[in-house]
This record gives structure tokens, C-alpha cells and sequence, in this order.
């Protein structure tokens, strides 16, 4: 059978489990099973074909459709930031690789730019924000700026700022992703001069042991909501084998969950910048396990973890398809 045959014959029933997934086990069940044999014969005949990667997605997504519905796993939140958030993230994993290529680079470009001009960090921070920081650099205690204000008012504002921001990036989405990657290219830009301002004077490790107590999770978010925003303004351009309105709807949700799974990040990352990371002084033990417990929470959540469910849910497919 010709592969626009074998699409033509079997679109209908595809898009039905996509946009419109039974609710009822046994339903379900039989959806998944008929995915599976689709899947078998458009890898022996279509083994380089769209549709391939089209139908093994959708077995994918029954599969965990099933999974939420065993009796034994009630818990719908936890299941959500479980497994939803990390296969969304697999799923779209060269996205989000494309993502942070991208704020790596323009991270580069403001590091090394403010290397050769110290103006740069002035433009972008300003000049009170310079010679104050400049000033705790003399006093012996660079990164002064953040011990002040209320705690609680600082963990409040960041929280809601940099949520605003990440609501903002996905929403631009709509925009094909555009302003989303400028919006990531200016924080990139940002955190490279602020890098290289504290560099220059002899402190770059302490400023990623210091700002990265909280920065680590911060700017991992803001980096997987340009993705969110990115995914949703792929899904228009490239549709793949479905309409385009429905790949809209698809990017959309993805999107949605990514969002939704990274705000607890942001909350946990403006409660870290707002009551751990002025303590460096006073308690440098603690900050120091905050980064490194950080560091490894992002790599085994985002990373690590996704992995892990992919193969296991490619394992279970081959296994059926056996």
C-alpha cells in the first residue's frame, strides 16, 4: 500500500484518538493496540516516513493516557509533574536543546563583549547599580545587593515577575516564537555581562556558587519557556502529516504543560533568592548545597528523567509490537 494510501485509509481514526481521546479504558485499550499495529507497518514499509514518527507519537501519548488510568496512581498532580511534564520535555527535546544553544550563545556574546567594553554592564544595569556593586566589591562584600530589602516582599515580587515573563515568552509564541527568542537572546545577553562584571574582578566562581543558588532553577525556567514558546510557534510552521490548526492545538498544550510544570521552579528559585542566597556570608555551607542540590535536580529532572520514560515507554511499545 502506497504511504498516502496507508494515511488517506487511517487519517480519520488518527486525528479522532488525537483531539478527542476516550475517556474509557477498554476504548482506550483498543485505540492503543490499533496504534501499535499501524506503527508495526509503517516501520516495515514507511520506516523513514512522517507518519512513522506521527503514529508513534500518538502511541506514545495513549500509552500514558492508560498509565494515568490504573487504579493504583489517584493522585493526578503528582502524576502530572510525574510523568506529563518530563514526556512533554522528551518529546520535544530538540526544541529545548535548540533553546539553550541559542541563550548559550548570546550568553557568550555578552560575556565577551563586556570583556572588551566595561560600559556594556553600565548600559544594561545601570550606573547606580554598577557603583554600588562596585562599592560591596571594596567593602569585601561583592554580592551585598542581595541582603537588602524584605525577604518575603523579594521572594513575592521575583516570583510574580519572572512568572509574568515566562507567561509572556509562551504567549509570543503566537508570533511564530519570534519575540520569544529575543526575549531569551536579552536575558542571555544579561547574564553574560553580569558574569563577566563580577570576572573581571577575580570573583567569577563565587558568582556562580552566589547567584546560581538561585539562578540555577531560575534560568533553567526561563530557558524551557522560550521552548514552551518556541514549540508552540513550530507547531504552525511545521505541521507535519496533520492540519495545521490542529498542530496549533497540540504546540499549544505542550506548551501549556511545560508552563505549568516549571511554576513551581520559579516559585522555589524566588524563595531561594529572596531568603537563602544572602547568606552566603553568613552561612556558605548552606548556599553551597543549595547550588549543588540544584544543579543536580535539573539534571535529573529534565534531563536524566525524560530519558528514563521515553525508553521505558519505547520498550513497552516494542514489547506489544512482539
Amino acid at each position: 500500500m502506497r504511504e498516502a494510501l496507508f494515511i488517506k485509509k487511517n487519517k480519520d481514526r488518527w486525528l479522532r484518538i488525537q483531539q478527542m481521546p476516550s475517556s474509557d479504558p477498554d476504548e482506550m485499550a483498543t485505540d492503543f493496540i490499533q496504534l501499535v499495529d499501524d506503527l508495526a507497518y509503517a516501520k516495515t514499509f514507511y520506516p523513514a516516513g512522517k507518519v512513522t514518527g506521527y503514529i508513534n507519537t500518538q502511541a506514545s501519548r495513549t500509552y500514558l493516557d492508560i498509565y494515568r488510568n490504573k487504579k493504583e496512581e489517584s493522585n493526578k498532580l503528582a502524576k502530572f509533574w510525574k510523568y506529563d511534564v518530563p514526556l512533554t520535555i522528551r518529546k520535544h527535546y530538540k526544541v529545548i536543546l535548540f533553546t539553550l544553544i541559542f541563550f548559550i550563545v548570546f550568553f557568550a556574546i555578552g560575556f565577551f563583549t563586556s570583556r572588551q567594553d566595561e560600559d556594556v554592564a553600565r548600559s544594561f544595569f545601570g550606573d547606580q547599580y554598577v557603583d554600588s556593586t562596585q562599592e560591596n566589591i571594596r567593602n569585601g562584600n561583592p554580592f551585598g545587593i542581595y541582603e537588602h530589602g524584605n525577604p518575603l516582599f523579594m521572594w513575592l515580587g521575583i516570583m510574580i515577575n519572572n512568572i509574568a515573563v515566562s507567561l509572556r515568552m509562551f504567549a509570543s509564541g503566537l508570533a511564530l516564537g519570534i519575540p520569544s527568542m529575543i526575549d531569551l537572546a536579552k536575558t542571555g545577553v544579561m547574564v553574560g555581562i553580569f558574569d563577566q562584571f563580577f570576572a573581571g574582578q577575580g570573583l567569577g566562581v563565587d558568582f556562580w556558587l552566589v547567584v546560581f543558588v538561585h539562578g540555577t532553577l531560575e534560568i533553567t525556567a526561563i530557558v524551557l519557556a522560550g521552548a514552551a514558546g518556541l514549540i508552540m510557534g513550530k507547531s504552525v510552521l511545521f505541521p507535519g502529516t496533520i492540519k495545521r490548526l490542529a498542530a496549533f492545538k497540540q504546540g499549544a498544550k505542550d506548551g501549556t504543560k511545560i508552563i505549568i510544570g516549571l511554576l513551581p521552579v520559579f516559585a522555589l528559585a524566588a524563595f531561594f533568592e529572596g531568603f537563602i542566597t544572602r547568606l552566603y556570608n553568613d552561612v556558605s555551607w548552606l548556599t553551597t548545597i543549595i547550588f549543588i542540590l540544584s544543579v543536580f535536580f535539573v539534571i535529573w529532572y529534565f534531563v536524566v528523567w525524560p530519558v528514563v520514560l521515553g525508553r521505558r515507554m519505547a520498550q513497552f511499545i516494542k514489547e506489544e509490537e512482539e
